[in-house]
């Protein structure tokens, strides 16, 4: 009863000077609503930078081939050949920790269209996953299908700069170009993506499936690797693996007389790369163990062995993108608990003049039985309760702000819950903090004292 008597009291004080407790509140309004809307804001600006480091690649895993040597002589990295698509398949289904995987087989050569050519920086030969790895979309055409990669169909996608180099920026799906002399049609342009961390252009690029490539483009065999002085390691030696079309036989099986007589040459399945997307940028650390036990069983390596296989993440991007959000979050805080602590300086000032136009209120309080510690609960739940109302507003104030300011100037936006209890909480305790003090120095006033004060 005692509270709720102090309660009423500091309201009924509040209530005979309207104008003044509004504009005291004031500060506390800006201060919260400039907390929400700024949180808000940079928690949204902060999704949309993580959203676009992650299209270059923030959550992906690389897998390459790794290093052979013989005799003490290194043939350098990439000259183990055993990495193959099937290895991508198997990351993909016995790996919680990853979302999609892509094998990729690499080439560099001349792309034709009628009298112009370009030397791509980009020339991957991979499957539709490649598309949800790297986060991309076709803005034209459409993209080849897993039935391409199986037929090792003419096919392939290109990026914008592309389409600017060869086709003046006019639509090049449905034509045809050439790669190696071997003739592919353009089903899809794929959505820009501008330069990468490294100031590499990503739109200048053509994916096709990697069949194609492979063994259209490259004519890379079991000959050519040796003539390379590669060290050549099949992982597999079925059909179905080492020909993607094997189940499709066409013709009788030869027979032993035959195949002695004329020899076919055998086309390895091995790839230059696989590249992985996690599902998160914190599930990276998983997905590289998960794989590296996987690669470890699918290549039958002993425990004491070395891998034949090496993965790389992308960690500095991973801590740029961390880094960035972080100091745009803290530097909006600072900013906006600035605005904070200026609503209680305010407060403190009017309670303070609260104080001394009350002096005579106080003296007679405390003449007849209020003590010290009434007084002092008086005075600060006024000033706890001109926060609280201050805070309430300023959060129906900053929500307002942010609507507007995503529908207006169309910045992104995210609602932060935490953000909304942080300022109730700021704001009682901006009221506990600057009102303690003229609330100490009323209860500390002397009754007789206070009875003379004109």
């Amino acid at each position: 009863m005692k509270s709720y008597r102090i309660m009423a009291t500091a309201l009924r004080a509040l209530r005979r000077n309207i104008m003044r407790a509004a504009l005291t509140t004031l500060g506390i309004v800006i201060g919260v609503a400039a907390v929400i809307a700024m949180m808000e804001i940079g928690r949204g600006s902060s999704l949309a930078i993580q959203r676009t480091i992650a299209t270059m690649g923030a959550n992906n895993v690389l897998i390459f081939p790794g290093n052979a040597a013989a005799a003490g002589v290194s043939f350098g990295a990439g000259s183990i050949l055993t990495l193959t698509p099937s290895d991508a398949e198997a990351i993909v289904a016995d790996c919680p920790s990853v979302a999609a995987a892509a094998p990729i087989v690499r080439a560099r050569t001349q792309l034709v269209y009628g009298n112009r050519n370009w030397v791509p920086n980009t020339i991957n030969g991979t499957t539709p996953s490649y598309l949800d790895v790297r986060d991309w979309k076709a803005s034209e055409g459409v993209a080849f299908t897993d039935h391409d990669v199986r037929n090792a169909s003419k096919v392939c996608m290109v990026g914008q700069t592309i389409v600017r180099e060869l086709f003046n920026g006019e639509s090049p799906v449905g034509r045809e170009v050439r790669l190696q002399n071997v003739t592919f049609k353009i089903v899809g342009v794929l959505a820009g993506k501008g330069a990468n961390m490294m100031g590499q252009d990503q739109d200048d690029i053509v994916i096709a499936p990697w069949t194609t490539l492979k063994y259209r483009v490259t004519g890379s065999s079991a000959t050519t690797a040796a003539n390379q002085g590669t060290t050549v390691v099949a992982s597999s030696s079925l059909p179905s693996q080492v020909y993607p079309n094997a189940q499709l036989s066409l013709y009788s099986t030869p027979s032993s007389v035959q195949q002695a007589d004329t020899p076919a040459p055998v086309r390895f399945a091995n790839i230059d790369q696989i590249v992985v997307a996690a599902r998160s940028a914190e599930l990276i650390a998983p997905a590289m163990d998960e794989i590296t036990s996987l690669l470890r069983e699918r290549h039958h390596l002993k425990p004491d062995a070395p891998e034949d296989f090496i993965i790389r993440d992308l960690t500095e991007i991973t801590k740029t993108m961390s880094s960035t959000s972080e100091l745009m979050t803290k530097l909006l805080l600072i900013v906006a608990m600035i605005s904070l602590v200026v609503g209680g300086v305010g407060i403190m000032n009017i309670m303070l003049v609260s104080v001394t136009e009350r002096t005579r209120e106080i003296g007679l309080r405390m003449a007849v039985g209020a003590q010290a510690s009434d007084i002092l609960r008086q005075f600060l739940a006024e000033a706890v309760v001109l926060c609280l109302i201050g805070g309430s507003v300023g959060i129906l104030l900053g929500r307002a702000t942010s609507l507007i300011v995503s529908l207006t100037l169309h910045w992104p936006t995210a609602t932060s819950l935490g953000a909304i209890i942080a300022a109730v909480a700021v704001s009682a305790g901006v009221g506990v903090i600057f009102g303690y003090y003229p609330a100490w120095k009323a209860s500390r006033l002397d009754p007789i004292e206070a009875l003379r004060y004109e």
